[in-house]
């Protein structure tokens, strides 16, 4: 296990090899810039926080044929547009605080074992969840059924740019689906005990950002969900760093854009400070799917700026604070992922904790 953390800890430095990410990050960005060039356009840049995580639906399927890709999107959509009900729900009602904390610790164990029975990639519920945080962090200032309906016109037109290709090869295999063993047996087993570490690791992180009266809870427990997806300890330190670093690094870029000085590019478009953000948002988006699989880390990098930009549109806060919490947030929730994942493998049997150890 030793050899196996330090070969993670050495992926700081080096990229994955390429697997089409322009054409990827292309496809994302296209899903991510329209309906947001649309909401601004329509004077609704507040608006786009349902929009995008909406569009994150083109992030799932990547390297699948279009006849497959299609079934995995439709299945990603249902985490999201479930997380991103649920949060509207929340915030129209007003429950916050600890109604936060124990809905979003459900449904991360709810999301877990759907994401491992459809075979879901990104795995894990953790897109799912932070649509919930995020959207029930801000006031939903239009009818819950129109925020519900921009995410799922967003999450459709994500599948019509995933399936346009298929225009040009149209090849279909009949009788083709997604690889996806039942979850029965072992594997079974497996996966409520990965949906376990998802309720606590969630739930613990969340229950620290209320208690220590932070107003971004959720941001905590989205980032305890990050480690999870590992298959093993050493890839769950991995993703951990990765996260922090580049949640850090992100937080610099945010800085430059948000807080005031002569170097804030949204000095130079006094007026159009909205519009300067919802384009930052798609730019980013685009550079996050570029590097998605090829580093965890430089992926955060734009995609922590993608996170407080469309959050500062749609409820505007102190900046300071608003990274200084997330910073803070970061760190507290990916801590206590990888905790949660040394205290159950503590608990299991020899046998399984040898498996659970073995190669990713």
């Amino acid at each position: 296990m030793n050899e196996a953390l330090l070969r993670h800890l050495r992926t700081l430095h080096s990229l994955g090899p390429a697997n089409n990410d322009r054409l990827s990050a292309l496809r994302v960005g296209v899903s991510v810039a329209v309906p947001s060039l649309v909401l601004l356009f329509l004077g609704r840049p507040d608006l786009m926080i349902y929009a995008v995580f909406g569009a994150l639906t083109g992030m799932y399927g990547r390297s699948e044929p279009h006849q497959l890709r299609l079934v995995h999107q439709a299945q990603a959509a249902l985490v999201l547009l479930g997380g991103v009900g649920v949060g509207v729900f929340l915030s129209v009602n007003h429950l916050h605080s600890w109604w936060l904390v124990g809905v979003e610790a459900v449904l991360a164990g709810v999301g877990s074992v759907f994401s491992d029975r459809v075979n879901l990639k990104p795995n894990g519920p953790f897109f799912g969840i932070l649509a919930l945080g995020a959207c029930a962090s801000v006031p939903t200032t239009v009818p819950w059924f129109a925020a519900l309906l921009i995410a799922a016109a967003s999450a459709a037109f994500s599948i019509v740019i995933g399936f346009g290709g298929w225009v040009r090869g149209r090849t279909w295999q009949p009788g083709a689906v997604r690889a996806a063993a039942p979850l029965s047996g072992p594997r079974g087993q497996a996966a409520m005990i990965h949906a376990a570490r998802y309720v606590m690791a969630v739930g613990s992180a969340g229950t620290i950002g209320v208690l220590s009266g932070s107003g971004h809870p959720h941001w905590a427990m989205a980032a305890a969900a990050v480690p999870l997806a590992g298959a093993d300890l050493p890839s769950s330190v991995h993703r951990g760093l990765h996260r922090m670093m580049g949640t850090f690094l992100g937080l610099v870029l945010v800085a430059v854009v948000l807080l005031p000085g002569p170097w804030a590019p949204l000095r130079l478009f006094a007026g159009a400070e909205a519009a300067v953000l919802a384009v930052l948002v798609i730019v980013f988006q685009f550079t996050t799917e570029l590097f998605m699989t090829r580093h965890y880390g430089l992926a955060m990098v734009s995609f922590t700026p993608v996170i407080l930009l469309m959050t500062q549109l749609a409820a505007p806060a102190d900046p300071r604070i608003l990274i200084m919490e997330r910073a803070v947030e970061t760190v507290v929730g990916a801590v206590i992922g990888i905790a949660i994942i040394v205290l159950i493998r503590r608990r299991r049997s020899p046998r399984s904790q040898a498996a659970a150890a073995g190669p990713t």
